[in-house]
């Protein structure tokens, strides 16, 4: 999966959702912020579907258990 699909997928969610999104370059990740929880991402330009899942479940607390599956 591409990184730019993954970012605008949790993008679209917390818009979606109404929740403050943000995120901030860091030396080898980028931070993502939303609704106050902050997690990173790796540089990477492909991202495995693993990684992806456990990326957006870090963001479970905001945006509800299993929300990328609907």
């Amino acid at each position: 999966m591409k990184r730019k699909a993954v970012i605008v997928r949790l993008r679209d969610e917390a818009r979606r959702r109404g929740l403050a999104y943000s995120t901030t370059e860091l030396t080898n990740h980028t931070a993502f912020s939303v609704g106050g929880h902050r997690s990173t991402l790796k540089r990477h330009t492909e991202i495995d579907e693993v990684t992806a899942h456990a990326f957006w479940d870090q963001f479970a607390s905001v945006l509800g258990k299993g929300w990328w599956r609907s």
